[in-house]
């Protein structure tokens, strides 16, 4: 099938990119000329594993193109994803559409017979009715459907997870629009992957109901550390006796320092907006956003207590800036409040974060950034793991207490046992052991 992806960001550049691979005929659209241009040489503009060889591939093999215009694209295709941004709204904290409905404009222009129009984006619901609503007005003789088909992608396993995905939820009003996107996902059938079938309005809500549930398993979990260190306890030993239960699950039960990202803040939010207007507040989701909030501040103070109180004058190295490893993405990423929050207490920050350093210099300011952990630690006072990357999982703790001045380490992850990381002398601290 002929597939016309509208936007090159994470969701749209993975997506568009393993359908190629599926062996649809895939035209990714971006405005951006110096991204195209990128994407035409091989490059890609965001840090995904996997994902450039997989680029290279599918344009070297003729099926995918990329392009700053779509209306080739779009009058030639049998559906058209609208994969673009939607952020936070400033003030309210609604989803901003306005890209969406660019999009939904510029393909009514476009589209010539019948076509699929498949919103991709994250967006709340009803989302689906006004794009229907914006190209019958601009249209009023196209045929076409509009379908809502959410993706569940994790940052850093996103090829894997669009290929091997738990399910696939389709929100569509027509049994042709279904026909359409039961081709387009039927390689998947092979792995038979559940495909949800259902309305437009509870596919947008599924995705929304979805990362609220797992961002309050990351509270959940995060609130146990916290008694557990009043009580004596160990979260992880907790974690574990919980998740053993099926009915629970293992997953997102790791206590660290909150959760980020581009989806979990984002969506609890726009999710709690939406409940209160339709007259059914989400409460628990409500305090959720409450508590996450409240806990990547919090952390800065358990690293300045765990300093003995005051950090004025003293170098922190801090390891992982990003919100999670694998990934370039510093949205909402617990560094973004941790290191300011240290900053204004007097430290003097070093850091060092395996991809994520060229995003965190436009966020973080007065931050020495290094290349690698041992020169990030070196004549350091406190190192603190703010992202659970593979490379700090097996420091050399002995070349790592010898670099430093100080003796203090603050695992926020519970990468480490605390006896051994003790044995090397350090004052180690962790998050509900």
């Amino acid at each position: 099938m002929r597939i016309a992806m509208i936007g090159t960001g994470y969701v749209g550049l993975v997506s568009g990119a393993c359908f190629a691979d599926f062996g649809h005929h895939v035209t990714c659209i971006d405005k951006n000329d110096e991204k195209v241009a990128m994407l035409r040489s091989g490059g890609v503009p965001i840090y995904e594993p996997g994902l450039d060889l997989l680029v290279q591939r599918n344009v070297r093999e003729g099926r995918l193109e990329f392009a700053t215009d779509l209306t080739d694209a779009v009058r030639d295709a049998d559906a058209v994803f609208i994969a673009v941004g939607t952020p936070s709204r400033r003030g309210d904290g609604h989803a901003d559409l306005t890209y969406v409905y660019t999009a939904a404009e510029e393909i009514a222009a476009a589209m010539d017979g019948y076509t699929v129009v498949v919103n991709k984006s994250t967006v709340p619901v009803g989302t689906g009715d006004e794009v229907q609503d914006i190209i019958a007005k601009a249209r009023p003789d196209a045929e076409f459907a509009v379908v809502s088909n959410p993706e569940f992608l994790r940052e850093g396993a996103a090829i894997d997870d669009f290929k091997r995905p738990d399910r696939v939820v389709v929100g569509a009003e027509t049994e042709k629009a279904r026909t359409v996107m039961r081709e387009i996902y039927r390689p998947l059938f092979l792995n038979e992957t559940p495909i949800l079938f259902t309305s437009r309005r509870t596919s947008e809500l599924i995705k929304y109901a979805a990362n609220a549930f797992l961002a309050m398993k990351i509270t959940f979990i995060n609130e146990m550390a916290d008694l557990c260190e009043q009580v004596g306890a160990n979260v992880q030993e907790v974690a574990r006796g919980v998740g053993l239960d099926n009915r629970i699950g293992s997953k997102f039960l790791n206590a660290g320092p909150g959760y980020g990202g581009s989806c979990f803040p984002k969506d609890t939010l726009a999710l709690t907006r939406t409940a209160r207007e339709a007259g059914a507040p989400a409460r628990l989701i409500e305090t959720t956003v409450e508590i996450n909030d409240t806990r990547k501040r919090a952390m800065a103070d358990k690293i300045v207590k765990a300093m003995g109180g005051d950090v004025s004058g003293k170098t922190i190295a801090v390891l992982g800036l990003t919100f999670k490893p694998n990934t370039d993405d510093m949205r909402d990423a617990p560094s973004l409040d941790i290191i300011p929050a240290l900053q204004k207490a007097g430290a003097k920050i070093r850091a060092f974060d395996p991809a994520g350093r060229h995003e965190a210099e436009k966020l973080l300011t007065d931050v020495e950034f290094t290349s690698g952990p041992y020169l990030c630690a070196e004549g350091a006072d406190a190192l603190v793991i703010i992202t659970e990357w593979n490379e700090f999982r097996a420091l050399a703790l002995d070349r790592l207490k010898d670099a430093m001045s100080g003796k203090v380490m603050v695992d926020l992850r519970n990468i480490y046992t605390p006896d051994d990381v003790r044995s090397h002398g350090f004052d180690y601290v962790s998050v509900g052991r």
